[in-house]
């Protein structure tokens, strides 16, 4: 554990038993903390074949998170006005998966999430995304809405998907610089998030249910972007045009 940590390897959780105790310990904690891998304290029955002695387990990434910066990079590369997918508290494994893979195949350069209290980027979401989390870079941040405010000054629009909002995706005019946020399952938006987004837009529900799965309903405004973006030859962000 102490060496996985000392040589850096990408690790998204550190478990701690309650009862776990001595110096090597203090130092694990200490040194995860330093380097912003959230530490959680758990009860015995978490532990079990023979890690009782230990006490801590280590849940490894399956790759390494970026920063907001290497996200925006990604986009400069490739010449393009920055088109960012930001997920407020997805904390299911497929849809996040799903959601990185829907985000790399329309041409999104970079996922953000949010470090504590949501899904990271464990083996089951490199497999739910069919190989897209080695091709598109995922920022994992402590705070969301100074992610939402570094990204305005980066010069991105901030448009969310809000099952309350007044206008219908399709009504809005969703250009690059721009970035999507969508809430986690069932809860949707934060307060905070909804409130330092420039726009809120839905998704028009004709039948019975309420909301779609994230990730479906994702993914119909990322390409409805890409039909936009196609028919177009700059982007100048949100308005109120179709």
């Amino acid at each position: 554990m102490a060496e996985a940590l000392r040589a850096g390897r990408p690790l998204r959780k550190i478990l701690v038993s309650r009862v776990a105790h001595g110096e090597t310990v203090r130092q694990i904690i200490q040194e995860a903390r330093r380097r912003g891998i959230p530490v959680q304290f758990v009860e015995r029955s978490h532990f079990a074949g023979g890690l009782e002695a230990q006490g801590v387990l280590a849940l490894a990434a399956a790759r390494a998170t970026v920063e907001i910066e290497d996200v925006l990079a990604a986009a400069a590369a490739r010449g393009e006005p920055p088109f960012v997918l930001v997920l407020d508290g997805v904390e299911d494994p497929a849809n996040l998966g799903a959601l990185i893979r829907t985000a790399e195949g329309a041409g999104v350069h970079g996922v953000i999430i949010p470090r504590h209290r949501a899904a990271g980027l464990t083996s089951a979401v490199a497999r739910a995304s069919a190989g897209a989390v080695e091709h598109l870079p995922v920022a994992a941040v402590t705070n969301l809405v100074r992610a939402l405010e570094e990204l305005k000054r980066a010069g991105l629009w901030v448009v969310g998907a809000d099952m309350e909002a007044p206008r219908v995706y399709h009504e809005a005019h969703l250009l690059p610089p721009l970035a999507v946020v969508v809430g986690g399952e069932g809860r949707g938006l934060s307060r905070l998030v909804r409130e330092h987004c420039d726009l809120l837009v839905r998704l028009p529900m004709r039948g019975r249910i309420a909301s779609l799965n994230v990730s479906v309903a994702t993914g119909i405004v990322l390409y409805d972007i890409v039909r936009q973006i196609g028919g177009t030859s700059a982007g100048l962000g949100p308005s109120a045009g179709t």
